[in-house]
């Protein structure tokens, strides 16, 4: 199979089963439902692949915990179903268990500590629910104060009484997934078109509008549909009327690896005075390390990338502070980001409070929306989406086909692990990785060497990757490549180290005629 993402308007076909709205992790979810049915799709995004909230996550495949200590039992189980999904079958190589450790420090509770142990042991019923091998997750088991401390040398010890070792899984990178997910929908035969703006939507149509800097910027098209998805997520309400979302701001921050020395599993800090509330410490295989998240209501116009306040940044900070020997501080933190979750109005109280499900919605007009959810259930809302929108066009379908069908790159991990090719393009390809290289031996010239070599010192991202980008996922300038197909980006001093490489990789492409004209 061969997959073409592309941007703007040229040659979009005007007339198709069905046209998906919004290129995020759903939205990629739902073109490859509906293309692997049998039905012809047209999926746009205003922006580019995961532009939005699917790029800004904690990078974790959640099966569902914390959801069944709310006692949000259908989410938490619909979670771990997916979980197991997205690591066994779907995207094997793009996700990997994580060992998470809670520590049992002397600001938590006896009771809080009774809490913890019996909500990791909750969650392997929902791994064994969901039939999830232990291979893929161990079971939860509880550690000494020596094997804590020899697990995380950088915890606190002073006062530590042990701690809880818990598995969950872990994404290589959320706009990764987004990437390979519409990469296979373009392979099955979806089109998939970014920088393609909706400016009117119903259910049998949309008026699209060119928003890329080629001679074609600016035009407009209309394009005839059996049903309209709209999968934009928190900007789902400005598209159709009669939806109502409560965003919540998620913030996470970044560091260098060296700022916690040692740390090679998650930490899950509890967060003072909370019962099932913690601030998570994920190391990353790029040498960095993510802290978060918060849970903050939004209000008002929703930005195209949201910021995060300096109050979340030092209260993720301070949790983490209290755990571990070293005292953060504001200059360790090399970057950050927060993204909006689109939770659905459905509830008093606060966001946190409000339910993970998701919702199908049909409009008057026969617009079908999806809202709610998160990353880890994409499969799931990308189904009951396209359930919705045959029945509301009276398409003739097939059955859904996504809970068994491997994504572009996808293998066993004892595959993977015979692969002779190199290791973070295999993280981040699987085999696919093969084709990459390939591709910019092709398209440059160039030798492995200069291919493979990361583009600056401590950016290990290369010219091979950032080449394939361009040729093949639609990448159309230095920010798709730097913020969206690697994630160079979320640290803004390794990004600017790193345009040259990404203009270069541009400029190689054009040449072969693989880029379009800017």
């Amino acid at each position: 199979m061969t997959a073409s993402i592309s941007g703007g308007l040229t040659d979009v076909p005007t007339d198709v089963d069905v046209v998906v709205i919004g290129l995020g992790i759903t939205g990629a979810g739902v073109a490859l439902d509906a293309v692997t049915r049998g039905l012809s799709v047209l999926a746009v995004d205003a922006h580019d692949l995961a532009f939005g909230t699917s790029r800004w996550s904690s990078k974790m495949v959640h099966g569902g915990l914390r959801y069944l200590a709310k006692g949000q039992i259908g989410v938490a189980h619909e979670s771990a179903v997916e979980r197991g999904i997205l690591m066994e079958v779907t995207a094997p190589h793009l996700t990997r268990p994580m060992p998470m450790l809670v520590p049992l420090s002397a600001s938590v509770s006896r009771l809080q500590t009774a809490f913890t142990r019996g909500g990791l042991w909750a969650g392997d019923l929902l791994r064994r629910g969901a039939r999830t091998d232990a291979a893929t997750l161990p079971r939860p088991r509880h550690l000494s104060v020596t094997e804590a401390l020899r697990l995380v040398p950088a915890l606190r010890p002073d006062g530590l009484r042990g701690a809880m070792l818990g598995w969950d899984g872990q994404l290589e990178d959320d706009a990764r997934l987004v990437t390979t997910v519409a990469r296979t929908a373009a392979a099955y035969g979806a089109h998939v078109r970014t920088r393609a703006r909706v400016l009117r939507a119903t259910g049998t149509s949309v008026e699209l509008r060119d928003e890329t800097l080629s001679s074609g910027a600016g035009t407009t098209t209309t394009v005839t549909a059996r049903a309209v998805v709209n999968a934009t997520g928190v900007w789902a309400d400005t598209l159709v009327d009669g939806i109502t979302l409560r965003p919540s701001r998620g913030t996470h921050v970044v560091l260098r690896q060296e700022t916690l020395p040692g740390l090679t599993v998650s930490v899950f800090c509890p967060v003072p005075g909370e019962t099932n509330r913690f601030v998570m410490v994920l190391p990353q295989p790029d040498g960095t390390v993510y802290v978060g998240l918060t849970d903050e209501p939004v209000d008002g116009e929703i930005p195209d990338v949201p910021e995060p306040s300096e109050p979340e940044i030092g209260f993720l900070l301070d949790v983490v502070s209290a755990a571990f020997s070293r005292q953060l501080h504001r200059t360790d933190v090399v970057g950050a980001y927060a993204g909006l979750r689109p939770l659905l109005d459905s509830a008093d109280g606060s966001t946190a409070d409000l339910s993970r499900r998701h919702a199908v919605l049909t409009s008057p007009d026969g617009v079908v929306t999806i809202v709610g959810g998160k990353l880890t259930t994409y499969r799931r809302m990308a189904e009951d989406a396209v359930d919705a929108a045959v029945t509301q066009g009276r398409l003739d379908a097939g059955a859904c086909r996504t809970r068994t069908l491997p994504l572009l790159g996808a293998a066993s991990r004892a595959e993977l692990a015979r692969l002779e090719l190199p290791p973070r393009l295999v993280r981040r390809f699987g085999t696919d990785a093969a084709l990459v290289l390939e591709n910019a031996r092709t398209v440059s010239g160039l030798p492995d060497e200069e291919l493979l070599a990361p583009v600056a010192d401590g950016v290990p991202v290369t010219l091979a990757e950032l080449i394939f980008g361009v040729t093949h996922e639609g990448a159309l300038d230095v920010a798709d490549l730097l913020d969206r197909r690697t994630r160079v980006g979320l640290v803004p001093a390794d990004r600017e180290l790193a345009v040259p490489a990404a203009e270069r990789a541009l400029r190689i492409a054009m040449i072969q005629g693989d880029a379009p004209e800017r």
